[in-house]
């Protein structure tokens, strides 16, 4: 069975994103390291995109993979190079080479993805995606870049929860910028 890795940038204080979605985080050599390691044996890419994200996640990795001296060529390479599907209830189609975009149900497709053979996949995406994944218990490996910020109030990944989810630490590593990388895998205890 197919794993399923989430990885994504988050404040101390449990958010995503600002309270309008604003997404600041750090981004160094190391933490660039480290994401394109991650990617090491995933072969599809999860992402739930809409009109907003789309205008400004898409041209820039498009725009790094063009140029190999952008210091996020290799991992803008990776992500343009790899099959991507991208939920959305606005989009019907994606400029971004191999990308389809799903319009469903992503529980369902995910599921059945999940059962496929393959290599991991890995998901990136805004708040309401990785909820929706977390709800659903469809993660297998949360990597969590925590920033070195508190935010107050924004945008959770952990509120949709019905009860409490149980994480074993498998791996963290602290990044000079200040983050922490932490993985976490579901536990069943």
């Amino acid at each position: 069975m197919r794993k399923l890795k989430l990885q994504i940038h988050i404040s101390i204080d449990g958010f995503v994103g600002g309270p309008n979605g604003e997404m600041d985080f750090k981004w160094d050599a190391d933490t660039r390291n480290y994401s394109l390691a991650n990617l090491e044996g995933v072969d599809l890419i999860l992402l739930a995109l809409g009109r907003n994200t789309k205008m400004g996640f898409i041209p820039y990795w498009a725009s790094a993979a063009d140029n190999p001296k952008d210091p996020d060529f290799a991992i803008g390479k990776k992500l343009t190079d790899t099959p991507k599907l991208v939920f959305s209830r606005t989009l019907t189609r994606s400029e971004w080479a191999n990308t389809k975009v799903v319009n469903g149900e992503i529980v369902e497709e995910i599921t059945q993805l999940k059962k496929q053979p393959g290599g991991d996949m890995i998901a990136f995406g805004g708040a309401r995606f990785a909820s929706t994944l977390i709800k659903h218990k469809l993660i297998d490996e949360f990597h969590l870049l925590v920033n070195p910020v508190a935010l107050g109030s924004g945008l959770p990944i952990f509120k949709e929860l019905d009860n409490k989810q149980k994480m074993t630490l498998v791996k963290s590593k602290a990044f000079d910028c200040g983050i922490v990388w932490l993985h976490y895998e579901p536990s069943n205890d």
